[in-house]
């Protein structure tokens, strides 16, 4: 469970359920808490009351009057000024028709992302790429490994696709042993294509990014897989097709 959601849960006395995947807490170490500004004290004590440990990384000027943007984890959440009205949901622009939430989370993940380096992903790409994207997988998920299969068709159309591991059962499932078996193997890229086919690849252990990864999903709030994001930050799917993902990267860049 990501702490937005811990939060709220605290808040209103009960849990919010995940979607399609584990709500074990995150073990990734969190950021710093960012310093204080005038007038945002209000709101870093409420919201510590509340949850303790609470990592807030950033307090900043909404749309709305009365009401400050408070980044916790990577994703938005608003508390008015006084500290004692907290809102959980989206703003949108009627005349544009903007998620201006989604705008801003996306913000957050494009720097999240951006930091992660090479040697932790595991790559599919072209020899000169126009796009990429991260792509949150699960080895045992129908729709990841219908993405897995139109590779050669993304990379076609000169669409580079990092991967991520999200095992949605969580740390220690079968489906995170499957990630590490990936990780391990010799040639981990003939590897993600066995195991997205189905089959069963020697047990291995060895030191690896599985848990990071799914730390990390966690953090930018993926709730299901594939997850796929723009370099930018914006989240463009779900599973889309060959076409469809270009379609999407294209719009992203204009």
């Amino acid at each position: 469970m990501t702490l937005p959601r811990i939060l709220m849960a605290s808040l209103l006395m009960f849990s919010l359920p995940a979607c399609a995947q584990s709500t074990a807490p995150a073990p990734a170490k969190k950021p710093a808490a960012a310093p204080a500004a005038p007038g945002d004290a209000a709101i870093r004590q409420s919201l510590m009351n509340v949850v303790p440990n609470v990592k807030i990384t950033a307090i900043r000027p909404s749309p709305l009057a009365g009401i400050k943007e408070v980044v916790v984890d990577g994703q938005i959440l608003y508390v008015s000024n006084d500290g004692k009205l907290l809102f959980q949901g989206s703003i949108i622009d009627l005349n544009t028709r903007t998620n201006l939430t989604e705008a801003s989370e996306a913000g957050e993940r494009r720097v999240i992302l951006a930091a992660v380096p090479a040697a932790q992903k595991i790559s599919f790409a072209p020899a000169k790429p126009k796009y990429r994207v991260t792509v949150f997988t699960d080895i045992d998920c129908g729709y990841c490994r219908k993405l897995h299969e139109h590779m050669a068709e993304y990379n076609k159309l000169g669409i580079a696709v990092d991967y991520l591991f999200f095992p949605r059962a969580g740390i220690g499932s079968e489906s995170f042993q499957k990630a590490v078996n990936v990780w391990c193997a010799p040639d981990r890229k003939v590897a993600m294509t066995s195991s997205k086919a189905g089959k069963t690849l020697p047990k291995k252990n060895c030191s690896n990014f599985v848990t990071a990864d799914y730390a990390l999903g966690q953090k930018i709030g993926v709730d299901g897989t594939p997850a796929v994001y723009a370099t930018n930050g914006a989240q463009i799917g779900g599973y889309l097709t060959p076409t469809d993902m270009l379609k999407a990267l294209e719009k992203q860049n204009k």
